[in-house]
């Protein structure tokens, strides 16, 4: 969305991760989605007097390799309590990293070639969940509230961009390159439909070349499509409210997804609203060089080099293309594409077939092998299949495996004879003479129209590369 009379939009955004460890942050609680409120919780994680925290050394080591895939540095840090009252934060504080934190600094490039830059990604605890009934879902006007303390004590990362994001696509696109980088480094799984990534996006307006203005929070945002419509909303409303005569109000703002809207929740926080002061029963946290460097020697090829390495396996890529090659990184089906591409299917092909049909049958993607992938897809680029007899034999695959000449047999997938295609072609010229004197006269258009009538004559046996063969040969 493009702001009015000159107006841009500033974005920061905060993204909180929670981490795939086996337990908890200070505890031995299991960190699993979806058990039974309220049974994966101890005195510690519930802040009973007495309790003491033992920091998780593997939170530690994904924590240093998000810093790692952001280009941070990794430096001597310290535990704080962040003090606030709420119901879903049993010992009223949360224990999380202020002045001092784990990663500082780094950058993100995006697959368009921007740069955000990271002011820092630091380690703190998850709180507990509240669930509020009645009314409209939220806490005021609710009938009555639980709380789950299940997520209490959950190991996060928090990773705060700097103020350099200037539209709604680009932070969606900052978001997904994110997620991708926090899947592939096994740090999170990223699954935004169960809290796993939360984003809080700060925004403010201004005219072009002037001064930051104030920032309103959106906060707990669980999804792409909701973070870039927020963004575009409240960036909007902020908008109108000047041009109004109106002031923004720094402030912590509430996303409704079905209404579209942004609408207040709090008057923003400072950090002295927050009264840190050093956690005194957690030592402070200095990973050595030799820890660091098993860390990083443990770091996967991340997602921006593998669509590098993707795409120059392509000439001159289209914007489809280059879209296509983002699902095949995101969903990991690149060794599919590799493999094909070593066995002498075209980049296009490959790519394409791996960001439609295999992208639909991810769930059973364990059923396809890479040579039953490249088998198929040598059998359409010779002509033997037809590109609809191919997404056949790949849909009967990932349903139930199988060898792809099996299938084509079992399915009757025979490619007419040269004889028997010209026949076809020629008695459809015969029935659509206009058409065809059309054609013959440089209206290419019509080509797709006789590929259509014969693939219906042939109950789609013919192959659509030879059909268009055979009409240029009578031209």
């Amino acid at each position: 969305m493009t702001l009015p009379n000159g107006w841009e939009m500033v974005v920061g955004l905060e993204v909180h991760t929670e981490l795939k460890t086996a337990t908890k942050m200070f505890c031995g609680c299991a960190n699993s989605f979806g058990a039974e409120a309220n049974t994966n919780i101890c005195p510690v994680c519930l802040g009973l007097p007495g309790a003491l925290p033992v920091l998780n050394r593997r939170a530690v080591d994904l924590a240093m390799a998000i810093g790692m895939a952001l280009h941070s540095t990794i430096a001597p840090s310290t535990f704080h309590r962040k003090n606030y009252f709420y119901p879903d934060m049993p010992k009223d504080f949360q224990i999380s990293q202020y002045d001092l934190p784990i990663n500082s600094g780094g950058y993100l490039d995006l697959p368009d070639g921007s740069r955000v830059s990271i002011e820092r990604a630091h380690l703190e605890e998850d709180t507990g969940k509240s669930t509020h009934l009645g009314g409209s879902g939220r806490i005021h006007g609710a009938d009555r509230s639980l709380v789950d303390y299940n997520r209490s004590g959950v190991p996060l990362v928090e990773i705060v961009s700097g103020p350099d994001i200037r539209s709604s696509a680009q932070a969606r696109a900052y978001a997904s390159e994110l997620r991708a980088i926090l899947i592939a480094t096994s740090a999170s799984d990223g699954r935004m439909e169960e809290g796993s990534m939360r984003i809080d996006a700060n925004v403010s307006v201004r005219q072009r070349g002037e001064p930051f203005g104030t920032r309103c929070e959106i906060k707990n945002l669980n999804s792409l499509r909701s973070l870039q419509r927020a963004i575009d909303h409240e960036a909007l409303r902020q908008v109108e409210l000047i041009e109004e005569g109106g002031v923004v109000r720094q402030e912590t703002r509430h996303w409704d997804e079905n209404q579209g809207e942004t609408s207040t929740m709090r008057t923003k926080e400072e950090a002295e609203d927050y009264r840190y002061f050093r956690e005194p029963d957690l030592v402070d946290l200095a990973p050595d060089q030799q820890w660091q460097d098993r860390v990083r020697a443990a770091q996967p090829v991340l997602p921006a080099q593998r669509r590098r390495e993707l795409v120059s396996r392509l000439v001159d890529a289209t914007e489809a293309q280059l879209d296509a090659v983002g699902v095949v990184i995101d969903l990991n089906l690149e060794p599919f594409v590799h493999a094909a591409i070593d066995d002498g299917v075209e980049a296009p092909l490959a790519i394409a077939r791996a960001a439609n049909e295999l992208a639909a049958g991810i769930d059973d993607i364990e059923r396809l092998s890479q040579e039953a992938f490249s088998l198929t897809l040598q059998m359409e680029q010779r002509g033997e299949l037809s590109a609809t007899q191919a997404k056949s034999v790949l849909g009967e695959l990932l349903s139930q495996g199988g060898d792809p000449g099996d299938i084509v047999r079992s399915k009757g997938f025979v490619q007419l004879s040269s004889d028997s295609l010209g026949a076809t072609v020629e008695q459809l010229i015969e029935e659509h003479r206009d058409e065809w004197s059309r054609y013959c006269d440089g209206d290419d258009k019509l080509a797709q129209f006789f590929v259509g009538l014969v693939m219906k004559a042939t109950k789609g046996q013919a192959n659509g590369k030879s059909v268009i063969a055979e009409l240029q040969s009578r031209r």
